[in-house]
């Protein structure tokens, strides 16, 4: 890999670390009563695209999903564990969308970025 792919790589994995901050912080969103949880179509269109965007890096093909790996490792540490016993992700169906709406179309575009290699 070239010192530019390298950059752009560990931009990619700030990027991957930024959205999933604001994607759980603004899950419990609510407009007047009803959940609003817009943040799970930002997962669903922002992790393909960087995932797709580390597949285009050249070099190792694990590189792709090195995204995909940091946006769910983050939602986990921030997500499930806080100071003083705080739990960001709610215990209702928006958690499960969203590492669904991630991950899912992340992981269709990481095996196809792997069977073009």
């Amino acid at each position: 890999m070239s010192l530019f792919a390298r950059i752009t790589l560990v931009v990619l994995v700030f990027d991957a670390v930024a959205l999933a901050v604001v994607e759980l912080l603004y899950l419990p969103l609510r407009v007047g009563a009803v959940p609003f949880p817009i943040t799970i179509l930002l997962a669903a269109v922002s992790m393909p695209w960087l995932v797709s965007s580390a597949a285009e890096l050249g070099g190792p093909r694990v590189v792709a999903a090195v995204p995909l790996v940091v946006w769910a490792l983050a939602l986990s540490v921030l997500g499930l564990g806080g100071p003083g016993g705080d739990v960001l992700f709610p215990a209702d169906w928006r958690s499960a969308l969203l590492l669904g709406g991630g991950m899912f179309p992340a992981a269709v575009v990481l095996g196809r970025a792997l069977a073009r290699s």
